[in-house]
Parts: structure tokens; sequence; C-alpha cells
């Protein structure tokens, strides 16, 4: 068991570990080539409406642009910000969730040609749904913005960026010295963190987790009981497990386009948060502190859910 335990540690950590870490150094260095050569206010065009009607800054649509490439890069430039000041905690947390509908594009190509071959129509119905949670989500952050946050005059006034003094060259050295600063600090939270989640993986603790919820489901008894073998599986395997058993009920006529997607749903729902903290919160810590990282992680998550319940639940009203 314990040469298990070691021989699993390069496979399961360090690897892992040096791909994050490589990963985390690249964002750092682009957010801060970014910002150096005076690139932000080009690249928040592209989310300018939202972020003057939420009374956002530059660096949030600088960033919501850049998350559609790389989620990495994305918070790292996020946390530079907020680290230096030039962004509340308010707008770190809005920010964070802004960067929601950029994610889901990111996953989008996978998450539909996945879906597609197995559910047929029920994959349209499936990712409409979590389209329209994701567009819940920003609409939600863009109003609470509005309302939090200070107007931001800067971004209303759409003037090109002053030409930045800085040479490439020299905001290539300049990014590259931040760089060696910060890795170091990030790296000192990141591995124990990462470790402890490996240790808590290896002796059962998430399957424990998942286990329980899978057999304490009396919340879900409006399922179909076949619906709910979907759901078991995409909390206790993965989502491809719960689209496998889906397809065979649908081609089998046992059940109904709608009573997979809801099954679907609530398998997305309760099986990202525990995801969440053994995949997502590692490297959080290695971009913002601890403490910060679980807020991040915590509040990101409740929304989440919170977008996709209420959608799913307008689903089930209009499909009666």
């Amino acid at each position: 068991m314990e040469h298990n335990l070691i021989s699993a540690l390069g496979p399961q950590v360090i690897l892992p570990v040096l791909r994050i870490t490589l990963f985390i150094a690249l964002g750092l260095f682009i957010a801060n080539l970014i910002e150096s050569l005076n690139w932000t206010h080009r690249l928040a065009a592209i989310a300018r409406p939202l972020i003057k009607v939420g009374h956002l800054s530059t660096v949030t649509g600088a960033s919501f642009s850049v998350a559609f490439f790389s989620g990495v890069s994305a918070n790292t430039m996020l946390s530079e910000a907020f680290d230096k000041g030039q962004m509340s905690k308010k707008e770190l947390i809005l920010a964070n969730l802004f960067n929601s509908l950029p994610r889901f594009f990111l996953h989008l190509p996978t998450v539909f040609f996945l879906t597609a071959p197995l559910i047929k129509l029920g994959a349209f119905l499936y990712v409409g749904i979590t389209f329209s949670g994701a567009m819940l989500q920003t609409f939600l952050v863009v109003m609470a913005g509005r309302i939090l946050l200070p107007a931001n005059d800067t971004i209303t006034i759409d003037v090109p960026p002053q030409k930045a003094k800085t040479t490439f060259q020299d905001a290539f050295t300049k990014s590259v010295k931040r760089l060696k600063k910060r890795i170091v600090k990030i790296l000192k939270f990141m591995i124990p963190v990462y470790l402890i989640f490996f240790l808590l993986n290896w002796y059962g603790f998430f399957a424990q987790i998942e286990q329980f919820l899978a057999t304490n489901v009396w919340f879900l008894s409006w399922l179909n009981p076949q619906a709910l073998g979907i759901v078991i599986l995409h909390v206790t395997a993965e989502f491809s497990a719960g689209l496998a058993a889906a397809s065979v009920l649908l081609a089998e006529n046992s059940l109904s386009y709608k009573e997979v997607v809801l099954a679907l749903l609530v398998g997305n729902i309760l099986s990202t948060p525990i995801r969440a903290i053994r995949h997502q919160l590692p490297y959080y810590t290695g971009i913002y502190s601890p403490k910060l990282a679980i807020q991040l992680v915590g509040i990101s998550q409740l929304m989440r859910a919170f977008c996709l319940i209420f959608i799913a639940v307008i689903y089930i009203l209009l499909s009666h």
C-alpha cells in the first residue's frame, strides 16, 4: 500500500504540479507583459458594453477576454490586479464569476461533441440549459456590479490607450523578474495543498463523499428511478458514464429526453462542487491566498448551482 502510494506520487502529484506550475507561470508572465505594454484597454474592448454597465474595470474586461483561451491566465491577471490594489475584493469576486461565460465556451466543443452522439436531441437541451445558466450568471454579475461598485469613468471614455513607453524587450525582462519573485510564493502554498488533496483522494475521502451523495438521494424522489441511475453514475464515476447510461435508456425508450436531461443536470449540480474542490481548489491556492481561493471557489459553485437550478425549474414548468 505504502509502496503504491510512493509510486503514485510521480504521475499523480509531481507531474500535475509541474504542469499546473508551467501554466500558472505562463499566465503570470502574460499578465505582466500585458500590463507592461499597456494592452489592458485593448483586450477589454470585447467586453466593454458589459463592464461599462456593471461598473467593472478594464482589468476585469481584459481577464474576460483572456479567459476564452486560458482560465489560468485570466485568474493570474485578476490576482495581480488585486494584490496591487487595482481592484477591490468585491470586484475580484464578481470578476471571477464574470469569467464563467468564457469558461463555458472553452469547454463547449468537448461537452457538445460528447453528448450529441449519445443523447442526440437531448444534447441541444442540456447544452442550451447550461448555456442559459452561464448567461444568467453573467447578467446577475453585471447587475450586482452596477449596484455594489462605484461608477468607473475610465471605461466610459472610448479613447485609445497611450502608447507604452516600455519596449517589448524591457517589458519582457520586467515580466521575467516579477515572475521569479511570485512563483516561489505560489509554490509554497500550492505544493502542500496539492499533496493534501492527493492523500485525501488516495485514502478514499472524496469517494466516501460521492457514495454518501449517491446513497442519500431521498431529495431526488421526484426523479424516475431509472434516471436516478444516471445521476449516481454521474456522481460516482464521471460525466461520460452517466451519458452512456442515458444513451442506453433512451434507445430502449425507458426514459424521455426530458427525464434524461434533468438527470444529467442533477448529476452536474451534485458532482461539480466535489470535482471543483478536488481539481480547481489546489491550483487556485497557487494563484490566490488559500483563504481567498476557498472563498472564490465556494461562491462560484454556489452561484453556478443556483443559476442551473433556476433555469432547470423554468424548463420543467415550460415542458409540463
